[in-house]
């Protein structure tokens, strides 16, 4: 494997979680998930850590683990604004990600398609 396979091997491991999936679902469009914040611009500076625990009903360090390995992925990064931890995604780390999984899957599918190919 090359590190191009790595990384979507990351990527796949990293929205493998629902709960991780769907805090980058709402991190993509974080105007129409989150209220506006006090801190920090929701689009430009990304959505504060309190705002994520609060909405997916976990416990700030279990929420911190999930962004940990979100970020590790490279499909968010953070960034401190006074005490607090705000994300946001990386559109073409995600993008790439899937384009390259799309790639993948398309290199080892046999010509004339998959299980419903007659």
């Amino acid at each position: 494997m090359d590190a191009d396979d790595e990384s979507i091997l990351a990527f796949l491991k990293a929205v493998s979680s629902r709960h991780r999936l769907l805090i980058l679902t709402w991190l993509l469009a974080p105007r129409q998930h989150f209220p506006p914040q006090r801190d920090g611009d929701l689009v430009e500076d990304g959505v504060c850590v309190g705002f994520i625990t609060e909405k997916i009903g976990m416990s700030q360090p279990t929420v911190t683990g999930h962004m940990q390995i979100l970020a590790e992925a490279g499909l968010v990064t953070s960034r401190r604004i006074k005490n607090w931890v705000f994300y946001r995604p990386c559109r073409d780390v995600i993008a790439a990600r899937l384009g390259g999984l799309e790639g993948l899957l398309g290199a080892a599918a046999p010509e004339g398609g998959g299980p419903d190919a007659q």
